[in-house]
Formats: C-alpha cells, structure tokens, sequence
C-alpha cells in the first residue's frame, strides 16, 4: 500500500466522535487536533498548564469557531499527574466514552540528564511511561467497537534504539538522541505493537497503530544539542524536512484512514521517510521482537504500578 495523495481534506466525517490527544498544544499535535476538529471531532486537550491549554483552544476555534474542545492539565512525567488525569476523565465522560487516543506528546534530546518526581529518566519517562499508563488508565473508556483506536506517535529514531533494561533511566550511560530519545520513541513502537497483538488475543475491535513524522520542523529541534547537530538540522532543514502541519499526517492517517491496519506503522512515504504523504513505514527488527516486548510490558507495569489486559 502506498498513499502518495493523502492529505488531511480525505478525512472523514469526525461529527460524534470524541477525540484525546496529548501534547495537542504544540507542534504536529496541534494541527492533528486542528484538523480533527476540523472535520467535526469533539477535542480533549490536556497540557501541562491551564494557560498552554487554553492558547491551544483559543489558536483552534481562531480556525474552527463552532469547535468543541475541553481543556485539562496533564504531565506525562509524573505518574501522580496521569492518575489525576484519568480521575478527572472518568467523572466527566464516564462510560465508553472515547472513540480515538492519541499519544502524541514527548520531549527530545535533553541535553542533560534529568529525572522526574518519580524518579525516572525524563525522557522515557514523558515520551513511554507515561502514555503506557495512560492509556490502561482509560481502556475502559475506549469504546469497544470498530472505528476505535490507540495511536502512538514514535519516531525514525527508533531504527537506532535498544531497549538495555539495565540502563532504562540511562543510570550508567546518558546519550540525549541517540541513547535516551531513541530507546523511549523505540518503546513506544513496541508497545503499540504488543498492544495490537493483545487486542487481537482477547478479540477485541479496538485498534492499536503507530505514526512518525519524520523530520518535522517543531519545538523539539530547540534541544539538539552539538553545534554540529544545529548546524545539520538548520542546513538540512530547508531540502529534507516538512512543516508540522503536514509532520501530522502520519498521526491522523493512522488515526482515522480506512485504510491503516491494527498493528499499522505510519510515516513519510519520501526519500528515507523524511518527508511527503503518509504511507507504511519500515518496523525496526526490534520492535517486532515479541520476546523483547513481553519483557518491556511486564517491565513497564512493575514501573509505573499499573497492571492490565486490554479487555
């Protein structure tokens, strides 16, 4: 399959639907929750702060005045904050109430090491940890019926990660891209994958996809580190990098299209997967390493405390 004419105007109807994105403020995440409230979708928008949710509504409705959207406050760094948030979802749309998730926000390439209030590496803790236990947190708000789907933003900078267990919070060695960034968009890519297979196990109709956007121009190039990095990503920027608007067709393609597939990795169809229309993307061997993932999931829920089996 190959989806070379593929834009954002080939969505279909949203009216009805009730969408989560995180990180929906800035960068590819906000045009992925523009254009779904675009096209009709109700838009749950958690920030880390009331003001960056509520410049995110203002900036949407500037576009789609007659847009439903709810602001909230979510750190995907801390596990007190994803708790909090799912508490808050769960008394205002109880029930099956949510059509679409989209684990969208993350940070890149800290120059320095930090650790969050629970004590994790920031990176993996924002970018794997933290959507993982939101997304058990409101399964069972995902409306068990086809259309219903999990999408997990990753990144190419997978194909160069390794899941190490004994440097998961980067404890012995801390590389800002290609050690700590890699591992946790790697993570991420796994465990979209092994959500799918679960889902698939207990019969269920919920989908689970993947999207990259390849070299996207966001906020996020700010943390590269390395005068030799900056100066590689402002020259290359101009030939090989898109703007956000179209980084986010991966997202809503494997949100949304008919045609992205349980299991589904979406990207950039061009030139190393760098730019262009969506279409499939290339599954690093590690992530399609099912041994590897079992190992992650039963990892990642002794971390974070949250244990579940996707109905």
């Amino acid at each position: 399959m190959t989806n070379t004419n593929w834009t954002a105007g080939k969505i279909p109807s949203q009216a009805g639907r009730r969408v989560l994105i995180t990180g929906g403020n800035s960068g590819i995440g906000f045009h992925a929750a523009l254009e779904l409230a675009r096209h009709g979708a109700e838009v749950i928008l958690p920030a880390r702060s009331e003001a960056k949710a509520a410049d995110a509504i203002k900036r949407i409705r500037a576009e789609v005045p007659g847009a439903i959207l709810t602001p909230a406050i979510l750190d995907l760094a801390s596990l007190a904050s994803v708790r909090n948030f799912a508490a808050f979802f769960s008394e205002r749309f109880p029930g099956s109430s949510l059509d679409l998730l989209i684990n969208n926000a993350g940070v890149m390439a800290l120059p320095t090491r930090e650790l969050t209030v629970d004590g994790f590496e920031r990176q993996f803790a924002t970018n794997y940890l933290g959507p993982f236990a939101l997304t058990a947190l409101l399964f069972a708000h995902l409306k068990p019926q086809p259309g219903t789907r999990v999408v997990t933003v990753a990144s190419s900078a997978a194909n160069f990660g390794r899941i190490v267990f004994d440097n998961l919070q980067a404890e012995r060695v801390y590389k800002p891209m290609w050690g700590a960034y890699s591992q946790s968009k790697l993570a991420d890519l796994i465990f979209a994958l092994e959500l799918q297979r679960r889902l698939t196990a207990a019969g269920s109709p919920i989908l689970s996809t993947a999207a990259h956007p390849g070299y996207a121009v966001t906020n996020l190039q700010a943390n590269l580190a390395g005068f030799v990095m900056r100066f590689l990503s402002a020259a290359l920027a101009p030939i090989l990098s898109q703007d956000a608007a179209h980084g986010a067709l991966p997202t809503l393609f494997a949100a949304v299209a008919p045609q992205a597939t349980g299991g589904g990795y979406y990207g950039p169809g061009g030139f190393q997967e760098l730019k262009g229309p969506p279409g499939p993307a290339t599954i690093p061997a590690a992530a399609k390493d099912i041994t590897l993932a079992k190992r992650l999931w039963s990892e990642t829920e002794h971390l974070t405390g949250v244990a579940w089996l996707p109905r």
